[in-house]
């Protein structure tokens, strides 16, 4: 997410805020960033919300994420994602993407797979 520059604003239990900054590298050939980028975005933060709630070590992996572009996405954005279930193996998140005026651009919904680290410390995860 370094190489896109988003910047993690607020990660907490079940809630994660990330910005976008606007760089012209983002964008389509009309000037909107691009929706690869969106899902890229909202991929993160929808994972963070749900890692905000885990132990250190542990990661995700997406199973699915359904994603709908609204509106032209200009300008820096605003990403929240929120995880509204998570067990203990699967977390449920959704999440939205605001530009600069507020304007609800972009909606995605997602299930990841919980990926804890084996408990016999040998650095390969486990996913049971």
């Amino acid at each position: 997410m370094e190489y896109l520059g988003l910047v993690p604003e607020h990660i907490e239990a079940n809630l994660a805020r990330t910005r976008l900054p606007w760089r012209v590298e983002l964008t389509n050939s009309r000037g909107d960033v691009h929706g690869g980028t969106l899902m890229s975005v909202l991929d993160f933060t929808l994972s963070a919300a749900a890692r905000g709630s885990l132990e250190r070590g542990v990661s995700m992996a997406t199973i699915d994420m359904t994603t709908s572009f609204m509106a032209p996405a200009t300008g820096d954005l605003v990403i929240e994602g929120r995880c509204i279930k998570l067990g203990k193996s699967i977390a449920f998140c959704e999440g939205d993407i605001h530009d600069a005026a507020g304007q609800r651009v972009c909606k995605a919904s997602a299930t990841f797979k919980v990926i804890r680290p084996r408990p016999d410390g040998s650095g390969k995860v486990g996913t049971d």
